[in-house]
């Protein structure tokens, strides 16, 4: 289901256990978002996006515009 996010690590030569250590969970839990077994939580999908230098909307695939929209900035 979230097939993105496994493409994204793959091009980035990235093991699983890798993106599991970014996001400070296990590999089990990592390998389970990539399934689709698991929804990702909000706060690693900022990770990742942030990682990836992309958008949620593409993770999830609402978009084919791999750059990330502009960053908001709050006072």
């Amino acid at each position: 289901m979230y097939y993105r996010i496994r493409n994204l690590r793959d091009d980035n030569d990235l093991s699983q256990t890798d993106m599991a250590k970014i996001l400070s969970i296990s590999q089990t839990t990592y390998s389970r978002y990539e399934s689709g077994v698991l929804d990702i939580p909000t706060e690693a999908l900022i990770k990742l996006a942030k990682y990836h230098n992309t958008s949620i909307d593409y993770l999830l695939n609402l978009t084919n515009q791999k750059t990330p929209y502009p960053r908001a900035s709050y006072k």
